[in-house]
């Protein structure tokens, strides 16, 4: 009978083996009893069966029936484990993950009258089974100290459930027996991965081995892969990766060996497949085993940007939103995403562009960018952009380089001004390249920005940084920007079109308190002229405030 009991933090486990139904008189009867306690270090006060894979070193307490001598029987054990953090007294209180846990064990055995001698009468018999019980008691403490401590009991094993490493929980749970399918990691059980499945000789995943795949988890076994001939990957997660597999020209009833080639007037591009395209329009091939539309003989060779059409066995252009990078086909590409291209008869993906721009902007700092940049922005596109900065702050904008074409009298055109009405404050506006950067402040307190491309033209556009900034310090940001010698040199330019230089710029610029953490941060990126030219104007700046 196995009887658990918890009263606070004290766990209390007891095993008791009631003893058989005697068949001597009690008279004929001699009965010993022993008592012993243990204190076990890094075990917890709770029993559980032990693991099958343990070696059967473990010291075993005789159970009913066994004995620790030929001429005695075992006729009752009682086995109690006690696990707490509390000592005698205050001072002996153990830390928590530091419990106590006492084991003590009572056994009761029993020897016939009938084993006294001449030599050796009843209180002779009586030293001798005592002295052989604290033998087998001794043995069992040797045992619980080196870690070999097992009871068997009814056939099973058990054994005291220990503490987990370290950082684990309090409470030490018996290890968890993983399914068929699975292998131990670590404290827990883990399927078997995709590829894998679990063998049972070695308790481990494997992969499975060539021709084979297995595309689920926690499986015993692997899929023979159709038409295997016992060569392919290691491993192999799903029935597209076997060897054996059709190649492109070629098709079976199940994409895999034995295979055929596609019939004349028929193709197929792809490998593993199951039936081939035909060239339609009464279009045939030279040869069988075909692998593309290419194979096919059309009547006219389709440039790239078009494909041929089977019906009416013409050349077609690839519509807006699509394209066609080479010749002889008979299909064009989608363009990826929410991308288009400006015009048809794409030749290339590069040509898909993305559309979309504009925006509320009110955060401290920002960009204002062409879209689909760095690539070329797209053609007939309008883009309008509002920045609303938090009370106080003015507007500082930087614009590195703008790539607009030149040629076509202005057709593309960037400006900035205080709203959409054509006769508000403007504060920037062209419609030129420039790769010289400039740096001016808004004119308003807030900006409309407005960027319009006609229907035929495409460049690469712009990424312009702004930043707010206090409006006390307008008179030492004006100073900077209308500076000539920021833009004088071409390294002070090349600050102005880095973004990472750019941005301590702006901190410097939204709060000039943090000149001197800033420049002497950057001391080794930044030119020393540039630092000296902003030295002076923050210098001269905070001087009164000092």
């Amino acid at each position: 009978m196995l009887s658990c009991n918890r009263s606070g933090k004290k766990d209390t486990c007891a095993l008791t083996c009631p003893s058989r139904a005697r068949f001597l008189p009690e008279a004929a009867v001699l009965s010993v009893k022993q008592r012993a306690s243990f204190k076990i270090k890094d075990a917890k006060c709770r029993l559980h069966l032990r693991n099958k894979g343990k070696t059967e070193e473990a010291s075993r307490i005789p159970g009913p029936g066994g004995a620790p001598c030929s001429d005695c029987q075992i006729t009752f054990i009682h086995l109690k484990c006690d696990s707490s953090r509390k000592g005698k007294g205050r001072r002996a209180r153990t830390p928590p993950g530091k419990e106590v846990t006492r084991l003590t064990l009572e056994l009761e055995a029993e020897v016939r009258a009938e084993e006294t001698t001449a030599g050796c009468g009843l209180p002779c018999l009586r030293q001798r089974m005592e002295r052989r019980l604290k033998g087998s008691l001794k043995m069992l403490r040797k045992s619980i100290n080196q870690d070999r401590f097992l009871l068997r009991l009814a056939g099973l094993d058990y054994e005291l459930a220990h503490k987990p490493g370290p950082g684990a929980g309090e409470r030490a749970e018996p290890a968890e027996a993983c399914r068929p399918g699975q292998h131990r990691a670590g404290a827990k059980c883990v399927s078997c991965p995709q590829g894998t499945y679990y063998h049972g000789q070695t308790e481990q995943c494997v992969p499975c081995p060539a021709g084979t795949f297995q595309e689920r988890e926690g499986q015993l076994s692997c899929d023979l892969c159709p038409g295997s001939d016992a060569h392919g990957p290691l491993g192999a997660t799903n029935v597209t990766t076997c060897a054996g597999q059709c190649s492109p020209g070629q098709y079976s009833v199940d994409g895999f060996k034995p295979c055929q080639p596609c019939p004349r007037g028929t193709y197929q591009p792809e490998a593993g497949r199951t039936l081939c395209f035909p060239c339609g329009g009464g279009l045939t091939t030279k040869h069988e085993g075909a692998i593309s539309f290419q194979d096919c003989d059309t009547k006219v060779q389709c440039s790239p940007g078009h494909y041929y059409n089977t019906t009416i066995h013409r050349c077609i252009r690839c519509a807006m939103g699509s394209y066609q990078p080479d010749f002889r086909q008979n299909f064009c590409t989608r363009c990826p995403g929410n991308t288009s291209t400006d015009f048809d008869g794409s030749t290339s993906v590069a040509q898909c562009k993305n559309r979309q721009c504009g925006g509320e902007l009110g955060e401290f700092t920002g960009y204002i960018e062409s879209p689909n940049y760095p690539g070329n922005y797209p053609a007939g596109v309008e883009c309008v952009w509002n920045i609303n900065p938090p009370p106080k702050r003015k507007i500082l904008i930087v614009v590195p380089e703008i790539f607009l074409p030149s040629e076509d009298e202005c057709g593309d055109v960037l400006v900035m001004r205080k709203n959409s009405s054509p006769s508000s404050i403007t504060t920037y506006e062209t419609c030129q390249t420039y790769e010289r950067p400039i740096a001016f402040t808004a004119r308003s307190r807030k900006l409309w920005i407005n960027f319009k491309t006609s229907e035929a033209n495409s460049a690469r556009g712009f990424q312009i940084p702004y930043v707010t900034y206090d409006e006390d310090y307008e008179q030492l940001v004006e100073d900077i920007v209308r500076d000539g010698r920021l833009y004088a040199s071409e390294n002070h330019q090349e600050i102005l079109k880095d973004k990472k230089l750019i941005k301590a710029f702006f901190e410097v610029l939204a709060h000039p308190q943090n000149y001197f953490k800033y420049t002497e941060k950057h001391k080794e990126m930044l030119p020393k002229s540039f630092i000296k030219l902003l030295r002076s104007k923050v210098s001269s700046f905070l001087r009164p405030y000092k």
